[in-house]
């Protein structure tokens, strides 16, 4: 049998078998330092019993199908427990240090082999969860457009997303973050997170208080998750948007007749930092004709150029106008950068004309 390590529960759960399937049937669980596989991954090292009974096992079922002689290995990648592969005897053996290296040759080649495989699993269902969790199409709201642009990285999956969505007052939320780390758990955290900011922006639309709340949530349910997060709420009357930063990078604003520039905003420590604060928002205007672009740090970060160097090269590619055109005219200039070793999300909202007589509704017709 081969039980790999559940690092967050600690405990080796049984993932194959031959001889002894009801261990993974029944999804046996032994905790580290427990029991005969418990003690092998504590150990870090090979152990043997010649004889095995309810004192050295935790086990029932090894116990329930006969099995007289024991012996495992653990399996190690750079010194690290991962794993633990174990044989068993239905006749007394006295298993020999031939034996044991063998064995222990074949946990050496099993963990190469699983670490491979979790390795793209993993990256595979991180994949699919953001696939998922992105939005499948930009809201058709009134007095906006909009358009999107999301490319993973050359590295592993990271959490970055963006989401727009109307609210029931009539104003719009849209939002880009960006969770530390990379791989299905980021993933996994970005995806609670936008269902807590989805699930608050119900509840008041001033983008402070929902970042204040997102962090009380998380730092009681998730103290380890940290990311940025930048929430902006685009006003009924669409003429001016609140945001909030949470260590985020500022949005770029092209206004009419006006060189584009990052918005002047309140940028407050990213959440994950610990001691819950107040937070703040900034409101900028947002006049007929104008573009904000919402952006992940994959965007405009090269190892070799400065941070600033990266924001002023995408400032001077935001135009007016589509947001379509934008995205691609933007894509095309950061692209001349070098290639992006980390997720890029891109999110740009323009302003149309707006008609006061003009009944806002909900995406399908609903007011």
């Amino acid at each position: 049998a081969i039980l790999l390590l559940d690092k967050p529960s600690g405990h080796l759960i049984a993932t194959a078998a031959s001889g002894l399937e009801e261990e993974v049937q029944q999804g046996v669980r032994i905790h580290i330092g427990r029991g005969f596989a418990g003690r092998i991954a504590s150990q870090g090292a090979p152990v043997v019993l010649d004889e095995v009974d309810h004192t050295k096992v935790v086990n029932p079922i090894l116990l329930a199908k006969g099995i007289r002689s024991l012996m495992g290995a653990p399996l190690l990648v750079s010194g690290s427990v991962i794993g633990v592969l174990h044989v068993g005897t239905l006749s007394p053996r006295k298993f020999t240090d031939d034996d044991v290296d063998l064995l222990q040759l074949a946990a050496d080649r099993a963990a190469l082999a699983v670490q491979s495989l979790q390795a793209q699993l993993d990256r595979a269902a991180a994949s699919a969860l953001q696939r998922s969790l992105l939005p499948f199409a930009l809201p058709t709201v009134p007095g906006l457009s909009m358009a999107a642009r999301y490319v993973a990285g050359a590295g592993n999956v990271g959490g970055d997303w963006y989401d727009v969505f109307l609210l029931p007052s009539g104003a719009v939320c849209a939002v880009i973050g960006d969770v530390a780390g990379s791989g299905l758990r980021a993933a996994a955290i970005m995806g609670r997170v936008r269902s807590t900011l989805r699930a608050y922006a119900l509840e008041t639309d001033d983008p402070a208080e929902i970042l204040t709340r997102i962090e009380r949530k998380m730092q009681y349910f998730e103290p380890d998750a940290m990311f940025t997060v930048l929430c902006a709420v685009v006003s009924l009357s669409r003429d001016h948007i609140r945001m909030a930063s949470a260590g985020h990078l500022p949005p770029i604003m092209a206004l009419p007749d006006q060189a584009p520039a990052p918005a002047a905003i309140v940028s407050d420590l990213l959440i994950g930092v610990p001691d819950v604060r107040v937070r703040h928002g900034s409101s900028v205007d947002f006049p007929v004709g104008a573009t904000m672009c919402l952006y992940t740090d994959g965007l405009v970060e090269r190892r070799d150029r400065p941070l600033d160097e990266g924001i002023s090269r995408l400032s001077a590619a935001v135009p007016t106008g589509d947001p379509e055109v934008a995205c691609a005219r933007v894509m095309l200039a950061m692209a001349d950068a070098g290639p992006h070793n980390d997720d890029v999300a891109l999110l740009i909202v323009s302003r149309d004309g707006w008609d006061d007589g003009e009944t806002n509704t909900w995406p399908g017709g609903a007011p």
